[in-house]
Formats: structure tokens, C-alpha cells, sequence
């Protein structure tokens, strides 16, 4: 997640949560849309605080899922919210059946309590809508009709818990479907079942879409983009599942000092392969320049600039011992794509997603090979 694009609103149990500056257009959205229905201002203002509101249900959500996780040890990067919902930047996910499922359940569990809660609310205050007067009531007349705020947000919950439970990657019922699967079979051959019943609903979303509400076909190709990413991601972990880091480290590789200038780090990707540096000082890991890092630093500054400037000081430190898999799982989460290893305290070779990649292309063809061998 890009930081400059987001606002920070604040942080519960050490979680981070920030609005994605494109979350505002949603807002500006709901306002002209319910302006323009009567061209009143407080309609519109009265559906952005709808909006904040059911967002604000979102955001427990996501945390329902990190407080989940971070009881198995799993921490939890941030919350972001997004137009079409929020997103919890979960280091990685539980690979035993039962915690994934518990990880899984527990953000639709939330918006149970929060409608079950609204519910007495309603009950209670005798603010509840008579259902049998809604269902013989004149199409006419309910257009008239103003449901309660709280009733709303009580059907909008209760929405979020059955769209989340739909069986499909990436919603929260796809990774309960795979951990259940997971109890009977192999995780790689659980996820791929799951992501293949996934994929069936989003054809038959998309299907039905085009003759009944076009929001479907959006829903439908959404879930079958994710289903196959998921079973993507689920089989790079399976074919890494053997491979340590030790199995990719490099350990030709060249090493600047935080004064170097970013020229030097220019001269060293012209005349080398290398596009990721380690910057150490008196044999310390202090940073690691990348080849993003360091077109920008002479965009903005030029050749003369110190490296020590425009190097990452947020990076990976790396054992051999590490499995290859948890590496490349972070790389992609955390946007990092190199990684210092040190063995005793002292740094004896790099990583890079680059590498990794070229390992998976190598096994990837041998095992076509051994297959059309046999």
C-alpha cells in the first residue's frame, strides 16, 4: 500500500488503519445521489453519514479477521479502506484447517453481533418496521416511505455477512470452504477445489448478470479473478514448500556505503545484472536501495545524492534456514523484492524476488519434462 495515497485516521491494538484517498469518490458519489433525488442537501449529507457509517461496520469487520489471526501469532500490517470495501494487510494466513477457518469466520461473525445488536435496538426503541405491512403495501406507497436509519444499517450488515459467506476466493466463504476441504485432503488440492466451485459461481453470476442486474457481471468476474489468483498463489507455495533460502542466495553481490553517491549505484546496474543494493555500514545492514528507489532519487535529486537518502530502511532480514515459501509470501505482501541474509549476525548473501522467480520457472519445466517422460 502506497502511504502517500492514504490517510492515516488512527490505529487499535497496534493495527493501522487508513482511508485510500480513492474512498472519497464514493462519498462525493452518494451525496449527488441522493441530492439530486429531492436537489436536498441534508439527503445527501444523510446518505454519506449511511455510507460512513456502514464502513465503519467494514472496518470492525477486518478487524474481527486481525485480532483473529494475531491470537495464532499472525500479525497484521494494516487496514485500508477502499470503495468497495476494506482490507486487512494480514502477513499470512494460518495453514492449519481449523485457525484458518476461525480467521476466516470471524469478520461475517462481527457483522452478526452488530446486526443481532441493531435488532434489540430496534425491537426495543419500537422502532421496527412492521414487515407484514411492508410486503401488502402499494409499490406506490413504499416510495414514500422512510425506513428507519438503524433498519438500514441492520439489512446492510446482515447483506455484508451473506455476500462474505459466499463460497469463492477472495471472499471470506471461500477460505472457510478451503479449510474445511483442507480436513479431507492436501491444502494445494483443497484450494484448487475451492477456487474451481468459485469460479463456477462467478460464470453463473455473470450469466445471470446480463439478464437481471448488470451488478452481477461486475460481482462474477471480481470472485473469478480472485479465485485464480488464490489457487495461483496456493501453487507457487506448494512447488516453493521444499526450497529454503539458502537454495537462492546469491552471494556475489555488491555493497554501497550509506555516503555513496546514487552515480556509483547507476554504474554498478549499467556494468552488472544487479538491480537491488545492500547498503551496509562497519559490516551493518543499515538499508537496501532498489531499482525503484533509485530512478526516483536521481529524479528528484541527481547523480551526487547520497544513497542514504532514498535507501529503504524497512526491509527483510533473512536466515538460510527460512522457508523459501514464508520469503516470497512476504516479498509480495509487503511490496519488498530483496532481502539480506545473515548467518551469526553476519550478512553472507542476498535474496531477491527476481531469483525466486527464475527457481519456480526451472522446477516448473522440469516437471514438464519429467511428465512428458513418462
Amino acid at each position: 500500500m502506497n502511504k502517500k495515497l492514504s490517510l492515516f485516521i488512527g490505529q487499535f491494538a497496534g493495527i493501522r488503519v487508513f482511508i485510500h484517498w480513492t474512498f472519497w469518490l464514493i462519498l462525493i458519489w452518494v451525496f449527488f445521489s441522493y441530492y439530486n433525488i429531492n436537489k436536498n442537501p441534508q439527503e445527501g449529507f444523510e446518505g454519506v453519514l449511511f455510507i460512513l457509517a456502514l464502513f465503519a461496520c467494514v472496518v470492525l469487520h477486518e478487524f474481527g479477521h486481525a485480532l483473529t489471526a494475531k491470537r495464532y501469532g499472525i500479525k497484521t500490517r494494516n487496514i485500508t479502506l477502499y470503495p468497495i470495501g476494506g482490507v486487512a494487510s494480514l502477513e499470512s494466513l494460518p495453514e492449519q484447517p481449523g485457525r484458518e477457518f476461525m480467521v476466516a469466520v470471524a469478520g461475517p461473525l462481527v457483522n452478526v453481533v452488530i446486526a443481532g445488536i441493531l435488532w434489540m435496538y430496534l425491537s426495543f426503541s419500537g422502532q421496527m418496521p412492521d414487515f407484514e405491512a411492508l410486503q401488502n403495501a402499494d409499490p406506490e406507497d413504499l416510495n414514500g416511505m422512510t425506513l428507519p436509519f438503524s433498519f438500514n444499517l441492520l439489512m446492510a450488515n446482515v447483506i455484508l455477512v451473506a455476500f462474505n459467506l459466499i463460497p469463492a476466493f477472495p471472499m471470506d466463504g471461500g477460505r472457510m470452504l478451503r479449510a474445511l476441504l483442507a480436513f479431507k485432503m492436501e491444502r494445494s488440492k483443497a484450494t484448487r477445489l475451492a477456487a474451481s466451485i468459485g469460479q463456477i459461481l462467478a460464470i453463473a453470476f455473470i450469466f445471470l448478470g446480463f439478464f437481471y442486474n448488470f451488478w452481477l457481471v461486475i460481482i462474477g468476474f471480481f470472485i473469478y479473478i480472485g479465485a485464480g489468483s488464490e489457487a495461483n498463489m496456493e501453487t507457487i507455495r506448494t512447488n516453493l514448500s521444499d526450497n529454503k533460502v539458502r537454495d537462492v542466495i546469491m552471494k556475489k553481490f555488491s555493497i554501497l556505503l550509506p555516503q555513496d553517491t546514487l552515480e556509483k549505484a547507476v554504474r554498478i546496474l549499467l556494468d552488472s545484472q544487479e538491480q537491488e543494493f545492500i547498503v551496509a555500514e562497519n559490516e551493518q545492514v543499515v538499508g537496501v536501495l532498489t531499482r525503484k528507489e533509485l530512478i526516483k532519487g536521481l529524479s528528484d535529486h541527481g547523480k551526487n545524492y547520497p544513497v542514504s537518502e532514498v535507501m529503504s530502511k524497512d526491509f527483510m532480514i533473512l536466515h538460510p534456514e527460512m522457508p523459501l515459501k514464508e520469503v516470497y509470501v512476504k516479498m509480495l505482501t509487503k511490496g519488498c523484492s530483496v532481502g539480506p541474509v545473515l548467518e551469526d549476525g553476519k550478512l553472507i548473501g542476498v535474496v531477491d524476488k527476481t531469483n525466486i522467480d527464475e527457481l519456480l520457472m526451472v522446477e516448473s519445466a522440469l516437471r514438464n519434462d519429467d511428465e512428458r517422460s513418462q
